[in-house]
């Protein structure tokens, strides 16, 4: 058996998940964050060896956020889940990717370092000690676990999303108070002026490069304004997303009434797309039709986006409102078989 010496090589060997190019498929990039994301790439890895994640990496909570703020580096959390998402569906592949998403409990004295932080968290943080290279770490994860596609953040450089919410003082008035960090603006509810900060931060150059170069972008679903929007709110990002010769799909959630987005309905989350990246435009809109209130003012913007809309039942069966990686991954074959 040999062993690895010395530093580690910033490209990782092939992994078998690309030896064949029999099944390649479409090129395809999907963008977002958490489990959102991780429903879209449990689906996509169905249908393709061609497939880019990019990631938001404005995460501030627990394990991710402190290890953010211990050691300067990206959040790793939702690009833990990304590559858990695309692990090979061998024993190998599923054996590291349930190591990936271990977490740690409580230890026997008081205030463990290690109390909450998940494996994979800690094994991409030592590969971005080890590499120097954010990019390189991620490749080597992926590696690991086979991963049937690659997984870039969205900024070479971690971002924190600032928003505005309305509260209502005792004697009756109202005023915006600014709510900044990702953890607080999930649960703020009714945001606005959401932003990105630093407001010119780079991104990633791969992620562009992969923007650039895809047939199909995937946007969505997932938390509208800390892992959908982040995308169009970083200056380079928009531009790439917008000027690529790429279909664009825009993947709706299941549920629209959440903290974040309190009282919206899915044709509401259409229009935010749009006060936030008026020139974006969308090929292809896919909805549940169980999740959309009003079909004709959700069908009216989905074309001012310039998109059709596509229904299908892609939701798991079940209370909890979850996306099913078959039926997805159908409900995609389809729409990438009808370009």
């Amino acid at each position: 058996m040999a062993l690895l010496t010395g530093p580690l090589p910033l490209v990782p060997p092939a992994s078998a998940a690309f030896a064949s190019q029999q099944d390649k498929g479409p090129s395809v990039v999907a963008l977002g964050g958490g489990h959102g994301l991780s429903a879209s790439l449990s689906a996509l890895r169905l249908l393709t060896s061609e497939l880019t994640a990019i990631v938001t990496v404005a995460d501030d909570g627990g394990s991710s956020g402190r290890l953010r703020e211990e050691y300067g580096v990206l959040p790793p959390g939702d690009l833990r889940m990304a590559l858990s998402a695309l692990c090979d569906d061998t024993d190998w592949g599923r054996t590291w990717r349930d190591v990936m998403q271990h977490r740690f409990a409580p230890g026997k004295g008081p205030g463990g370092s290690l109390d909450a932080h998940a494996m994979g968290n800690l094994l991409i943080v030592t590969l971005w000690e080890l590499l120097g290279d954010t990019v390189a770490g991620l490749k080597w994860a992926g590696a690991l676990l086979g991963a049937r596609g690659e997984v870039l953040p969205m900024s070479s450089m971690p971002l924190t999303i600032e928003g505005q919410v309305r509260v209502t003082a005792p004697d009756g008035t109202t005023a915006l108070q600014t709510v900044t960090g990702q953890a607080k603006c999930a649960v703020a509810g009714n945001l606005q002026h959401v932003r990105l900060l630093p407001e010119n931060a780079p991104a990633c150059t791969e992620a562009l490069t992969a923007i650039e170069l895809a047939d199909w972008v995937i946007l969505g679903p997932g938390s509208w304004y800390t892992s959908v929007l982040p995308h169009l709110l970083l200056p380079e990002m928009r531009d790439a997303l917008c000027q690529t010769e790429a279909r664009r799909c825009l993947t709706m959630n299941l549920a629209t009434d959440t903290k974040e987005t309190a009282g919206m309905s899915a044709a509401d989350h259409l229009r935010a797309l749009r006060e936030y990246a008026p020139e974006f435009t969308v090929d292809v809109v896919l909805a549940d039709p169980a999740s959309v209130q009003n079909m004709a003012d959700f069908e009216q913007q989905a074309g001012m986006l310039g998109a059709e809309v596509v229904l299908g039942k892609v939701g798991a069966s079940g209370r909890r409102p979850v996306h099913d990686p078959l039926r997805l991954a159908t409900a995609y074959h389809d729409i990438f078989g009808n370009s």
